[in-house]
């Protein structure tokens, strides 16, 4: 049925309509303004002929690729610096169609000198752009006599393209309260300028010294790809002296929200200020090799398994496999990914990933191309208390799985790992040192399978982690528990760390040990002193930080490569190797051998003291194949 044109009445149409009405205006105006700037005792009457016959044609022409390049789509009020740039790519266009058709139609004896053509360009581009900035200027200023209320003022950092919408937004909307006071920005080359009636007062590092001076109510750090050595320069200041701060949500977070910038500012979270830019990746290049095919995940519910469930979900796989024994984090990610992520192409399998006869089932059942292992206990605490649980499903839940996988012929194995397996000193680090071992034994000695571990540190948000404590503490009223004012962790982000595990895979030839670059260490105390300030409190003043002793298994300070491993770059942002010679996979069933034993007899003391001798005696030492 074909569309119906549409009617006069169209508020869209006839706005559409004046648009053209007005740039045919202009430019016949435009073209005549370069006759008569060419001639200075008027036009000859030859080129008034000229001029006469061919007008008419000209403004159609020029109209007619004006709506080409899309100038009717957008109202004049709302022009940029884009659309300026296609003004001139059209005038351009136009001016030579119409300088080409006048030599090759030749209406009269003589053709458009040279220098009209030029001026018609340059007039029409002045013309044309000018008059919508104009239109635009007119429509934003507030009318004249208007008193405008004065709300709450506001100090912008960051004189870019956001800061000034910022800016822009609060001074075309009373509403909101806020009043722009001025910028704060690193480039030296903006210093003193005068922005949206505006000025840009300094740097992030003359911060303190402009807040002294300067009565700002709050701070908005209007750069979205700031790094968190910036944004720390901008809270502490502020919270010495309470000023709220808030920040301009990333790149992937205003894609996802309101186009109303001053909707998505929100309050500076802790991972802001960890003094490390955050690793965004295009999940759908970096994970294409899982697209339309068979992927499983173990531990699907916990905190690193649910993400990957969540990123592998937006490639599209075939089938994902999510394989869980705590029915109700099964429960919540299977819901989370009909319900709420309408992604059906999953299957949710509640079982023991220690449990042999169930994995090769399973495993025999869906084939899976790709296995993702994060399947694991992670407390160090617990761990320490129940060493041969730690071991039971940390290493041998892992040999498990990896003996099945391989078994079904899957092509790719990765196993989520933890700098604590780096020289360890706890059951959980040991169990994890030992899950290592067996991907770079069944590396070698499965070649059907490629197998890789990816090593990484805390993650931010994780249940149980330092973090997501600290916030709870605070919420309470305090006080913060810290193990030791000396203690350091390398923090990164749920979902970067899941991306960078993602991309790990596609990067692994078998037996390969990835180590995700975790940027500087975070002092513990540091973090703590942060997190209070960001919640609006004075550490020690309002809320404690109590000392209360490293417990077992806990280092000072986690490493991320074993002695005799040395990093090599991938190729891959963010994502190092650790090359060492192999292990002889021999070696490694032997100690299974024997840990499985201990485990079976449920000998507690000796297991504990078996796996401390790994760690001493020579054997255990990569050795030449």
């Amino acid at each position: 049925m074909p569309k119906r044109p549409r009617p006069l009445k169209d508020p869209v149409y006839r706005h559409r309509l004046l648009q053209v009405l007005a740039d045919g205006a202009l430019v016949a105006l435009a073209f005549f303004l370069a006759f008569l700037l060419r001639f200075d005792h008027g036009i000859p009457p030859r080129y008034q002929e000229l001029l006469e016959d061919t007008i008419a044609a000209v403004v159609v022409t020029k109209v007619a690729i004006f709506a080409a390049f899309g100038m009717y789509q957008k109202w004049w009020r709302y022009v940029g610096l884009r659309d300026i740039e296609t003004i001139l790519r059209a005038a351009i266009t136009a001016s030579l169609v119409v300088v080409g058709g006048l030599f090759i139609w030749s209406p009269t004896e003589n053709d458009v000198p040279r220098s009209v053509a030029v001026m018609d360009f340059l007039l029409t581009v002045a013309l044309i752009g000018g008059v919508r900035l104009a239109v635009r200027s007119v429509l934003e200023r507030p009318p004249r006599g208007a008193v405008l209320p004065k709300g709450q003022e506001v100090l912008i950092v960051g004189a870019g393209e956001a800061g000034q919408l910022i800016a822009r937004e609060m001074q075309k909307s009373p509403d909101l309260g806020q009043t722009p006071i001025g910028f704060v920005d690193d480039d030296p080359r903006k210093r003193g300028m005068r922005i949206h009636g505006m000025k840009v007062l300094g740097t992030t590092d003359e911060l303190e010294t402009l807040l002294e001076d300067i009565p700002s109510e709050e701070v908005i750090i209007a750069i979205p790809s700031a790094p968190g050595v910036v944004r720390g320069r901008v809270v502490r200041p502020c919270r010495e002296r309470d000023i709220p701060v808030r920040t301009l949500p990333g790149v992937f977070e205003l894609i996802s929200g309101s186009v109303n910038l001053m909707r998505q500012v929100r309050e500076v979270r802790v991972e802001d200020v960890l003094g490390r830019d955050p690793v965004e990746l295009q999940i759908r290049r970096v994970g294409a090799y899982l697209h339309d095919r068979t992927v499983l995940v173990t531990g699907a519910g916990g905190s690193i398994g649910s993400e990957l469930c969540r990123q592998i979900a937006r490639v599209q796989p075939r089938l994902l496999v999510m394989i869980e024994h705590a029915e109700d984090n099964l429960f919540e990610i299977e819901r989370e990914m009909i319900e709420e992520r309408h992604f059906t192409g999953c299957e949710s399998i509640l079982v023991d990933c220690r449990d042999e006869d169930r994995m090769h089932e399973v495993m025999r059942r869906f084939r899976p191309d790709v296995v993702f292992h994060a399947a694991a206990y992670k407390h160090v605490s617990l761990t320490e208390d129940n060493p041969l649980e730690a071991v039971r499903n940390n290493a041998i839940g892992t040999r498990v799985c990896a003996t099945a996988a391989a078994a079904a012929g899957t092509g790719k194995f990765v196993l989520v790992s933890t700098d604590k397996a780096v020289n360890p000193v706890s059951a959980l680090g040991a169990s994890k040192a030992m899950a290592e071992w067996i991907i770079q034994a069944y590396g070698q000695r499965y070649t059907g399978t490629i197998f890789c571990c990816v090593r990484f540190g805390n993650v931010l948000g994780s249940s149980g982690s330092a973090v997501t404590l600290f916030r709870n503490q605070i919420e309470k009223g305090g006080p913060v528990t810290v193990t030791d004012p000396r203690m350091s962790r390398y923090f990164m982000t749920i979902p970067e760390a899941v991306q960078l595990i993602i991309r790990a895979g596609n990067l692994a030839q078998g037996g390969d040990v990835f180590v995700l670059e975790m940027g500087e260490p975070v002092n513990i105390m540091d973090l703590a002193a942060n997190m209070i300030r960001l919640s609006g409190h004075e550490p020690e003043k309002d809320i404690k930080i109590e000392i209360v002793g490293a417990r077992p298994g806990e280092k000072l300070h986690e490493d991320l490569f074993n002695e005799g491993e040395r990093p090599v770059p991938t190729g891959a942002e963010r994502i190092l190797k650790a090359e060492r010679p192999p292990l002889d996979p021999d070696w490694v069933e032997g100690v299974l051998e024997q840990v499985e034993r201990l485990v079976a007899e449920g000998d507690e003391a000796f297991l504990a003291e078996r796996i401390a001798e790994l760690w001493k005696q020579p054997g255990w030492l990569p050795v030449e194949t």
